[in-house]
Formats: C-alpha cells, sequence, structure tokens
C-alpha cells in the first residue's frame, strides 16, 4: 500500500462510518465517503479539502456502486482500503418480517457489500495489495430470537467473506470481519421496523432480557476507530475481530452447545452414512 492510502467507506454518513470516516482523516489518508444522504459530512470536506470525496450511493443499486467506485479510482488512482459499513438490522421473529422487507435486508446487509468487494477488487488484485473490512456483528456468527432476518444477512456476509479470503490471499489482498458487540449508534432507531405479532412476544423478551443482549456492556463507539486503524495497519490483519467485550464467551457458550449437540446425535448422522466406506 501506499504510504497515503485511500479508503472507501459505505454507510459513512452516520453511526460508526461517520466516527471512522472523520478518524481516517485526521490520520492523514483520502476517504471515498458514500451514503445516501452524504452532504451531512459536508463540514469535513471544509476541514480536509481534496482528501475526501463524498459520493451518494444506494449500495443496492449494482450499477451505481461500479460507478462509485470507478470515480473513486479515477480521482486516487485506486482504492486500498474498502469499508462496507452501510447496513440497517431488521428486529422481529421472522413470521413478523414481511417479504418485502427480508428482500431489502439482504439487499443492503449482504448484496451491497458483495457488490462493493467486487468492484474493488480488480483493482486490488492488480496491484496485489489491498484491504476489504466487511462489517458484520456477534450475531454473524451467533443468532438470536427476534433478530433472524438480520443475522441470517450476517451470516450470509460471514461465509462470504471466508470464502473471498482464502480466494484473493495469493493476490495480497486481505480481507478481515469486524464483529460490533453493542455499541449506543442509532442502527436500531433508523432501521425499517415490523409490524410485532403478540405471539412473539416470547422472542424480543428473550432477546432483551436474558438470550441476547443484556448479557453485553456497551461500548464506546468513538473508541472503535482506533480499533479499525489498528486492523488496517497490521501487516497479517486477522479474518475475524471482535469489537467489544464480552463476545469470546458468548462464543465460547455458543460453540460448545453446537457441537455437543452435534454429538448427541452422532448416531443419526452414522444412520444416514449407510454402508458405505469412510
Amino acid at each position: 500500500m501506499s504510504a497515503t492510502r485511500t479508503w472507501f467507506i459505505t454507510g459513512a454518513s452516520r453511526g460508526l462510518g461517520a466516527l471512522w470516516t472523520e478518524a481516517v482523516l485526521d490520520h492523514g489518508d483520502r476517504v471515498v465517503a458514500t451514503s445516501r444522504d452524504p452532504t451531512v459530512l459536508k463540514p469535513l470536506v471544509d476541514r480536509h479539502g481534496d482528501r475526501l470525496l463524498l459520493l451518494d450511493l444506494d449500495v443496492t443499486d449494482r450499477a451505481a456502486v461500479d460507478t462509485a467506485v470507478a470515480t473513486a479510482e479515477e480521482r486516487f488512482g485506486g482504492v486500498d482500503v474498502l469499508v462496507n459499513n452501510a447496513g440497517h438490522m431488521l428486529t422481529g421473529a421472522v413470521e413478523e418480517v414481511s417479504a418485502e422487507q427480508a428482500v431489502a435486508q439482504m439487499d443492503v446487509n449482504y448484496f451491497g457489500a458483495l457488490w462493493t468487494t467486487r468492484a474493488v477488487l480488480p483493482g486490488m488484485r492488480e496491484r496485489r495489495s489491498g484491504r476489504i473490512l466487511q462489517v458484520s456483528s456477534l450475531g454473524g456468527l451467533i443468532a438470536y430470537p427476534a433478530l433472524g432476518v438480520y443475522q441470517a444477512s450476517k451470516w450470509a456476509l460471514e461465509a462470504m467473506s471466508q470464502s473471498l479470503a482464502a480466494e484473493v490471499e495469493a493476490y495480497g489482498v486481505h480481507v478481515t470481519l469486524i464483529e460490533p458487540i453493542m455499541f449506543p449508534t442509532d442502527l436500531a432507531t433508523a432501521s425499517p421496523q415490523v409490524r410485532s405479532d403478540p405471539a412473539y412476544a416470547h422472542a424480543r423478551a428473550a432477546l432483551y432480557a436474558g438470550a441476547g443482549a443484556s448479557g453485553f456492556t456497551p461500548g464506546d463507539p468513538a473508541a472503535t476507530s482506533a480499533a479499525l486503524l489498528a486492523v488496517v495497519d497490521a501487516p497479517n490483519p486477522p479474518l475475524r475481530v471482535l469489537f467489544g467485550t464480552g463476545g469470546i464467551d458468548a462464543l465460547r457458550t455458543e460453540f460448545a452447545g453446537r457441537l455437543a449437540g452435534l454429538e448427541e446425535w452422532d448416531h443419526v448422522s452414522r444412520l444416514a452414512q449407510g454402508t458405505a466406506e469412510r
């Protein structure tokens, strides 16, 4: 990578994306900040001048994504770091979520990240250098009640990104899944809402009271900027990194439970195998 890097950040106008955009600029790098409403970042243009390029972008529009990446490459000569941060969090039981809401959730959280990733890859491969940071969630590894469709989008992102990491390592491109745990941003309030069904009140109660978020201490959103830069500055960045505390214990419980369940039903696995040689 060049000494001064060019970042392409989606969902840059609010929440973690806005904090990261400002931190990267303060770090001395260049940023292409994309959002459906990038005008809120205009004060940063006044401070940082031509090191910041604001682009209006809906990541679900594949043609617009390709155009935005081409514009970034033409302006700065290439994208060194892609941060796929655009997304929303649909809270609701699987039956409560409408078909349109389910499609929109996947379009933004999964396909949006896929389109931007595909758009930057040719340039990164040609330069044999690049970082792709996918903003997933602890919910990309664990599924809680009343978050199934949202977390399905993150599980899809996790699988695609793990495969991608193995595919592009030979070209000097590193892929990292960032998995925030709990940070007080406007993600939930700014996201679409389902029409609640009293039949699933117990699922929401489980999410908020015990099985989900209540076991974690909210982190400082501003502190994630230093963590983001530490990941990008690392010579050998991780495939996955949790942002926040408490996730390791939750994952130990989750994975131990998965293995225990599979072992308990191993007799059925063997039954399904039949008499074929192993």
